[in-house]
């Protein structure tokens, strides 16, 4: 089964994001961003779900650095901020897609599906 690091601050965001994708892949967390860079180099998931606004360590920070690790891994942004400057700022980051809050669970399951195959 894939695995998807679903790094989050926001405890109902993060159980919102496990109803969605419990069934289709094994989920791990990050808390903040360097959580999510410390799992991405012990764990290897196949893709990373990736909050902007979160405390230690940005998303953005965040994405940069596990491109540097991992350059091929997907982080796909799923934030609350939709501006177009989020949007330039996390594609300029790495990020590989960018979800807007809310999610649809099916665009949010496509989404994943493109990156990981499933």
């Amino acid at each position: 089964m894939k695995k998807v690091l679903v790094a989050e601050d926001n405890d109902s965001n993060y159980m919102l994001m496990t109803f969605i994708l419990k069934h289709h892949y094994e989920i791990c967390r990050a808390r903040n961003g360097q959580e999510a860079v410390d799992i991405v180099k012990t764990d290897k998931p196949d893709i990373v779900m990736m909050d902007l606004k979160m405390p230690v360590m940005d998303g953005l920070e965040a994405t940069r650095a596990i491109k540097n690790i991992l350059p091929d891994l997907p982080v796909v942004v799923l934030t609350a901020n939709a501006f177009d400057t989020d949007r330039d700022a996390a594609e300029e980051a790495g990020c590989d897609d960018f979800l807007s809050k809310p999610i649809s669970s099916q665009k949010c399951l496509d989404v994943i599906a493109h990156f990981v195959g499933e």
